[in-house]
């Protein structure tokens, strides 16, 4: 496929995608799209060329194998989220990016679409994988992150093949992380109540009881 002539409808479904993916499973996306792009399955943008390059394609191998384990392991996956915080969300915004070319505005919208839902998968994921760490049992979160890895192949099949669907599942998803953030909000405000960390909130005495 070539990403080199796609349309502004086309570039923000993929921007869409890719940001959510960056925001779950960054550098397995790094490395397939760095893969599609050195064999020729994907045709990439100039801004992208650099993923296809054998060095940065080595080292997101590596990390995605590194990311997969660390994601298997209660705590040690909470720990992982919170560092990348700081690298999923530009990384997403800064491949979204890459795919406008040399067109500036169209450079700058995208990567804020790109962004916006790494933030969003990012975000949920962290949060979801933190209150399961509550628990002390692993197999709900071998789940959550087996599961994760599933919706990111998936994901990542849609991208090469057919952006526009990739986009609309991203929409999807981005709309369900959203659902599940504040339903995890409202279960840690539970939690801390029950726990004495968070006080209640006090009856407004001005309030009449009819």
């Amino acid at each position: 496929m070539n990403w080199t002539h796609l349309d502004l409808t086309h570039l923000a479904a993929l921007a869409a995608a890719i940001g959510f993916a960056s925001g779950i499973r960054l550098y397995a996306l790094v490395f397939v799209l760095g893969a599609a792009g050195h064999f020729g399955w994907i045709d990439l943008p100039p801004g992208l060329h650099v993923l296809a390059h054998p060095i940065v394609m080595g080292v997101a191998a590596l990390l995605a194998v590194v990311e997969f384990l660390a994601d298997k392991i209660p705590a040690v996956d909470t720990v992982w989220d919170s560092v990348h915080t700081f690298i999923r969300l530009p990384a997403g915004a800064a491949l979204a990016a890459g795919l406008a070319g040399d067109r500036a505005a169209a450079t700058t919208a995208l990567a804020l679409l790109g962004g916006t839902f790494a933030a969003t998968g990012h975000l949920a994921k962290t949060g979801t994988r933190a209150t399961l760490n509550t628990s002390p049992e692993p197999v709900s979160n071998w789940t959550a992150s087996f599961g994760e890895d599933v919706v990111s192949l998936g994901l990542f099949w849609l991208i090469a093949h057919h952006p526009l669907l990739a986009g609309v599942l991203a929409l999807v998803l981005a709309a369900f992380c959203v659902w599940i953030v504040r339903r995890l909000w409202r279960s840690l405000r539970r939690i801390l109540r029950s726990a004495g960390m968070l006080a209640r909130p006090e009856p407004d005495p001005d309030r009449r009881v009819t």
